[in-house]
């Protein structure tokens, strides 16, 4: 038996440092909008998606740092969204700088959150897998300081049953990580939604930029059909500040194929009738794990974070 989701990753264009929350979300609602007008369910926005991209930045001032993080969701510049998504009757992803107070201390995370279609939080994801480094790269066209402003995420990749299935989500660099896609897969995931921010130049090596396009789909290509679950992720593209994002934003079936593609690098909405189902085969079969999964050869994943050459071939 078909279950069937309408869903939408909701690219965006260009975010600067001059623009303010209030027309960032008056773009999300626009966006939204336009899902309601195509029947869509749910809407799935980008990583960091209320401003630019600011760890590219380095910052001297805590205080200037902490103007990108939101202390409260929904907050007053916020709140419009989740307000139209009740009246719409239509359920979002959304990425943000978290600050919060927690374990008597003030944190700071990179967040995603999944709203549900009566406006309320269904669950919160923090990301995990913080790239590039904590000091500036001397040098460098631009920095990736999220070692420096965000902690490692502390909530583990949960997942919901809500919108008709079982959803997860991630945050950018998360998708290249097959251990994140495993575990929520363990958990009998069927659609893991997400959002990124990636640059189209590798500030630390000359790397040609059509791999960066490449590497962004085949990650989550071969996670989506190792898992049996659908993918819909939502980019933030274009020149932001100057400096390139790439868009590619798109829906992948449980298949791996790419059932929805971007064409732009503006805001612009990916739509696609997922069908829930359709990795159902996928887990009976070639990754039916707990037929196929051998867990007593697989200790060295969670025992070992670097790579380590045994010239005994153990």
């Amino acid at each position: 038996m078909s279950r069937r989701l309408v869903a939408a990753a909701a690219q965006l264009g260009p975010i600067h440092r001059a623009d303010s929350r209030a027309s960032v979300v008056r773009r999300l609602v626009d966006l939204m909008r336009q899902a309601a007008g195509r029947g869509c369910e749910l809407v799935v926005y980008p990583e960091l998606a209320l401003t630019t991209f600011f760890p590219r930045w380095l910052y001297d001032s805590q205080d200037e740092i902490d103007t990108w993080f939101e202390r409260e969701m929904p907050g007053p510049e916020t709140r419009p969204l989740f307000d139209e998504a009740k009246r719409l009757g239509i359920g979002f992803h959304l990425g943000y700088a978290e600050l919060c107070e927690e374990d008597g201390r003030t944190r700071r995370f990179n967040t995603s959150i999944l709203v549900g279609p009566d406006g309320d939080i269904v669950g919160k994801y923090r990301k995990i897998h913080l790239p590039g480094t904590a000091e500036p790269v001397p040098d460098a066209p631009f920095q990736h300081l999220e070692k420096r402003y965000f902690e490692v995420g502390n909530l583990g990749f949960p997942v919901w049953r809500t919108h008709g299935g079982i959803l997860g989500m991630c945050i950018c660099n998360d998708r290249r990580w097959p251990e994140t896609f495993r575990v929520m897969g363990l958990k009998g995931v069927e659609m893991v939604v997400l959002g990124y921010n990636t640059p189209d130049f590798n500030i630390h090596v000359d790397e040609p930029k059509h791999l960066r396009m490449f590497h962004n789909h085949v990650t989550m290509q071969a996670n989506a059909y190792q898992n049996g679950c659908w993918v819909v992720a939502s980019a933030k593209a274009g020149f932001e500040d100057g400096f390139g994002l790439i868009g590619g934003s798109c829906i992948i079936a449980p298949t791996g194929e790419i059932a929805a593609v971007a064409m732009t690098e503006d805001d612009e909405l990916v739509t696609c009738e997922v069908d829930f189902s359709l990795g159902d085969y996928i887990k009976r079969t070639v990754f039916n794990f707990e037929k196929h999964r051998r867990i007593e050869h697989y200790g060295i994943i969670t025992e070992q974070t670097g790579a380590i050459a045994s010239p005994d071939n153990e």
